[in-house]
């Protein structure tokens, strides 16, 4: 919604009530509702007001006049200014407490559903967690110097970072010399991002480059991958330019250690961006799906076999269906290198007709399925689900599960038999959730 000009007003204090789904306190005054940066439920707060919408106007906190007893100090020396997190002032217990909150009023709300059971929330690890990830670039001339961070709350403008803890250590720790080999490179002025991936092998940089980069250039980048043991991959168009730099041979992979597993990747491949919360959230999958060894299971938005090949490992026969043909590719290969037999991969577009695809007329006991952030909705309506028993639906935007939910129960017979939320993302208002759906 566009935002109107205002004329500004003086500064005003407010009570906090709730919190919104982007992590910001809200607030109402002369019967509007207010969302103000940097507030939590039950403060009373000084605002200065920032826009103006029909609806709803925005602000931020100036003074925090009457504190909430689940403010805590922020870590980061960034936090404010850095849109990457945006709940570090709030207590861990308290951030999933408040994702919990936004899945279960979007069920209700937008899905006119409540779970029979509510599942105790999945968390892991708060700091230092994020593997994967996209920096931006930014010469900044009246800086003078090149700076790498996430985007600021003005996205306009890119954080300048001394530190990242929600990033891996390795990483986060060294955003000033990720800043200074790029500030002493001849083409700084042509690199608009660098994207960071780690797996058990250790860490790979991706450098997107408009331009060619000189040899003085590569040699620099050469020398920085040598120091700190990164891979450094240079990417001058779209995904398939993608080329190391050095080491000439790369090999990226993760574990899944209670499937006797080992997935292998690529540096700009989907990959879940917490570790310790992925293992665990594809324990509660396969604890609520309960899959057999005479059941055929179907995996949709499968990636590279994420909960493909552990759901092989249990059940009779798996067959995973996603969009992207390169994830497929890797499915395809990790399934052989693991020696997983009982399973079969299809690449196509699931928000599409697929009345044509064969899979869809195989026949299956149960589902699972981890769609983006728009949700299931397209293949939801197409297949087939009157011999699917169970099905388990993994989100990452709790609207769009809200929705397919409400189509779930009313449109097919199903009820909602257990949900809750998962903390993929801690510091962020980011919402993973997980349900469990049965005829």
């Amino acid at each position: 919604m566009a935002r109107t000009r205002f004329k500004q007003r003086p500064p005003f204090d407010l009570d906090i009530t709730d919190l919104s789904h982007d992590g910001r306190g809200v607030g109402h005054r002369e019967g509007k509702a207010i969302f103000v940066t940097g507030a939590l439920p039950g403060e009373t707060v000084r605002v200065e007001q920032t826009g103006r919408n029909r609806h709803f106007d925005e602000g931020r906190t100036l003074e925090v006049l009457v504190a909430s007893p689940d403010r805590i100090e922020p870590r980061c020396p960034h936090f404010g200014t850095c849109a990457g997190c945006v709940l570090q002032h709030l207590a861990e217990a308290r951030q999933i407490a408040a994702k919990h909150g936004v899945l279960m009023d979007n069920l209700q709300r937008i899905g006119h559903v409540a779970p029979g059971q509510v599942l105790e929330p999945l968390v892991d690890a708060a700091w230092g967690y994020r593997r994967k990830g996209r920096f931006s670039v930014r010469f900044v001339e009246k800086k003078g110097k090149t700076v790498v961070g996430f985007r600021e709350t003005n996205p306009r403008f890119v954080a300048d970072l001394s530190v990242c803890h929600t990033v891996i250590p390795e990483i986060g720790e060294r955003l000033p010399a990720l800043s200074a080999l790029v500030d002493s490179l001849d083409g700084k002025r042509t690199l608009p991002q660098i994207e960071f991936i780690a797996g058990e092998q250790g860490v790979a940089l991706v450098f997107r480059h408009l331009e060619p980069l000189s040899a003085d250039d590569q040699a620099r980048l050469v020398a920085f991958a040598k120091e700190t043991g990164f891979a450094v991959l240079l990417q001058p168009g779209g995904i398939d330019t993608v080329k190391p730099l050095w080491p000439e041979q790369l090999e990226l992979s993760f574990a899944l250690p209670d499937f006797d597993l080992h997935l292998a990747f690529r540096p700009l491949d989907f990959i879940q961006v917490n570790a310790g919360l992925n293992d665990k959230m594809i324990r509660r999958a396969l604890e609520l799906l309960d899959p057999q060894p005479q059941d055929r299971v179907l995996d949709l938005f499968c990636g590279l076999g994420n909960f493909t090949l552990p759901l092989a490992r249990r059940s009779g026969r798996v067959v995973g269906v996603e969009g992207d043909a390169g994830l497929v590719a890797r499915a395809r290969e990790n399934a052989a290198r693991n020696q997983v037999a009982n399973v079969e991969f299809h690449a196509a577009d699931l928000a599409k007709d697929l009345a044509g695809e064969p899979w869809m007329k195989a026949g299956f006991d149960k589902l699972l399925l981890d769609p983006p952030r728009a949700g299931a909705a397209e293949v939801l309506a197409q297949l087939p689900l009157k011999g699917i028993r169970r099905i388990v639906y993994v989100s990452c935007h709790p609207g769009s599960l809200a929705r397919d939910a409400g189509f779930l129960v009313r449109e097919r017979g199903y009820r909602l038999v257990a949900a809750g939320a998962m903390d993929m993302f801690p510091q962020t208002a980011h919402v993973e959730s997980i349900a469990l759906f049965e005829k």
